[in-house]
């Protein structure tokens, strides 16, 4: 852990703030699906001189003098993520996820071109074509959706679609969607509407570089995914692709979506990469899943509807309905006993995205901490009487004790 020595003489506001978020999570649960806690080797990385240094270009072909070890950085994360992932090419550059997705949208496709996605209520993602951001703006996006049944993406019916729309790309991956995706069928699809193929990983990452997924970096053309979340990198991303699309995804990259990149982060990434290619990483991953299961299980007992019935990966969708309750609702109740939760539309919500009818639960953060099936049983029969005992101050102080607890049994690596 730091001990901010020079940010507490220089800068006491900033330096309080941090004590504070500090404490908050050490003493708090993080069951949102999108967070996890770098390790201290990946702090680290993101806290040297690297920042220091300006960098546009690539590797050997730099616009600034002084980067020989800039590129020795750079390199080590290309091939690290070559290996974890299996990829012909690697741009590890990207800032973050969107802006990643906004480079890969540039180097294969023309605006107002036609893109196949799925609707974000039904699991997908803003980036993917919704009509406030800029992929809905400035591309044409056709969206399919979730078996309204099983909650399960029908390939059959995104085959209809795919077949009266003639998309020139075909995104697959999602933000709110707990089930294995079936890559190569949607590789055959694509493949007979002559479709480019884009897979947006950024949830599943780490499970997949862990073996505990299947990887579709080997048959889409396109891959992108943030290096944080179940990669437990820093936050950022990088787009993966078949070498025959390298320069044209460079270019769009840079100069196309931004300038330097920000060389410390990629040294972060680097670390990370290296920590996932360890045999201790597919053990954490197969944990989560494992986690994520029985959290789903537990609230299915209690008579909770799970979007699809459960999940093959690191989160799950609950309808809130089902209680009587609403996403924003139940975030705040959660936040009042020390565990936050991220409010999620599900499929065909009737209510607003800033009340919607779900919640989003993930794992990855918990098992960071070490915690298995037994801690995650009681965590959910807290969820469940918390949410049950609303009004109750006293059952709720009682509650975010046990939670606190628990937390300090099971501390933060890098904290």
């Amino acid at each position: 852990m730091f001990e901010y020595k020079n940010l507490k003489n220089n800068d006491h506001e900033i330096w309080a703030a941090i004590k504070r978020e500090i404490k908050r999570q050490s003493e708090e649960m993080e069951l949102i699906a999108s967070e996890n806690y770098a390790s201290q080797a990946v702090l680290e990385a993101m806290a040297t001189v690297l920042t220091n240094k300006y960098s546009e270009g690539y590797p050997g072909h730099r616009y600034y003098g002084g980067n020989q070890i800039i590129d020795e950085v750079e390199n080590l994360a290309i091939e690290r993520a070559k290996k974890l992932f299996k990829a012909e090419h690697v741009n590890v550059q990207p800032l973050s996820g969107s802006p990643a997705n906004a480079a890969v949208y540039m180097a294969f496709l023309k605006p107002g071109d036609k893109v196949l996605g799925l609707k974000l209520d039904h699991g997908g993602h803003l980036s993917h074509g919704h009509p406030v951001n800029f992929s809905g703006i400035l591309y044409n996006f056709t969206q399919y959706e979730v078996d309204e049944a099983t909650g399960r993406i029908n390939m059959d019916k995104v085959y209809e679609v795919a077949l009266r729309e003639k998309p020139k790309m075909i995104v697959a991956g999602y933000s709110a969607y707990a089930r294995e995706v079936e890559w190569q069928k949607f590789k055959d699809i694509a493949d007979e509407v002559d479709a480019f193929t884009f897979a947006d990983i950024a949830h599943t990452a780490g499970l997949i570089a862990a073996g505990e997924m299947n990887n579709p970096v080997p048959l889409f053309d396109v891959v992108s995914t943030t290096t944080h979340k179940t990669l437990r990198g820093p936050r950022g991303a990088m787009i993966m692709c078949q070498e025959r699309f390298a320069k044209q995804v460079d270019r769009a990259v840079f100069p196309g979506m931004q300038g330097g990149p920000h060389d410390h982060i990629t040294a972060a990434k680097a670390v990370a990469f290296g920590e996932a290619l360890k045999p201790e990483f597919k053990q954490y991953a197969k944990q989560v899943i494992a986690n994520a299961k029985t959290m789903a299980e537990e609230f299915m007992k209690l008579g909770y509807k799970i979007i699809s019935n459960g999940t093959d990966s690191h989160l799950m969708v609950v309808d809130m309905t089902s209680k009587n309750l609403r996403g924003r609702d139940c975030e705040q109740i959660l936040d009042q006993i020390g565990v936050s939760v991220s409010r999620s539309t599900i499929p065909n919500d009737q209510n607003p995205p800033l009340n919607p009818s779900g919640v989003r639960f993930g794992t990855p953060a918990i098992t960071t901490r070490g915690l298995k099936e037994l801690e995650i049983k009681l965590i959910v029969s807290w969820v469940d009487e918390a949410l049950n005992n609303k009004d109750d101050q006293n059952k709720l102080a009682k509650l975010k004790n046990n939670i606190k607890e628990m937390c300090l049994r099971f501390p933060i690596p890098s904290v």
